[in-house]
């Protein structure tokens, strides 16, 4: 479990395709913590530490993971949100994150809005995901708050902080984000429709 506070960004330092599988070698300032075996989210995707190499570490994405995220779409130089598993007894500053990325969304729109700054995505309302306002969100491991809903969208405002120390920053219109809805939503929205 994570809580969507973006603990550190890493970099894409290495991708090999084997197979179905894509490995994925990432520098970042919390590696010499790691363990294999630990769980980290790489842009809101739960992965599995596999090696670790001086200040690098290596994990493996699945076909399975590879078709529900953008992951695969990583290369080289790219940045991405870090955040370690949650401890037990720890303080939960955004909300329950699972790291199991529901679909891909778009971002479709950025306004800077004189000390924030808009954000809007669209979404497959076919997979019966929603979005309510005032509900949480985690976009591409970030904890944040929806502020406008749609059937196949919504919007986020982000303060100054979390643009300088996310990939907020790097986003930019027609890219591909991980989505993962509130977990409670989500049980309640398959509730109502059995």
């Amino acid at each position: 479990m994570f809580t969507g506070i973006i603990e550190t960004l890493g970099t894409v330092t290495n991708v090999v395709k084997e197979q179905e599988n894509v490995h994925l070698t990432i520098k970042s300032s919390i590696t010499n913590e790691l363990k294999v075996d630990q769980s980290v989210a790489h842009n809101g995707v739960c992965l599995t530490v596999v090696a670790i190499n001086n200040d690098e570490y290596k994990v493996t994405a699945i076909k399975e993971t590879i078709d529900k995220t953008n992951i695969g779409k990583l290369k080289v130089n790219d940045i991405v949100n870090l955040e370690r598993a949650m401890k037990l007894g720890d303080r939960l500053d955004g909300h329950i994150v699972q790291g199991h990325v529901d679909e891909t969304g778009t971002c479709t729109f950025i306004k800077d809005e004189n000390g924030s700054t808009a954000y809007t995505f669209t979404y497959n309302s076919d997979k019966n995901n929603v979005t309510i306002e005032k509900g949480s969100i985690t976009i591409n491991g970030v904890s944040l708050t929806v502020v406008n809903s749609t059937k196949n969208g919504f919007s986020v405002a982000i303060i100054p902080y979390t643009w300088d120390n996310t990939t907020f920053k790097t986003l930019q219109v027609g890219d591909a984000v991980n989505l993962e809805f509130d977990v409670i939503g989500k049980y309640v929205a398959r509730l109502t429709n059995l």
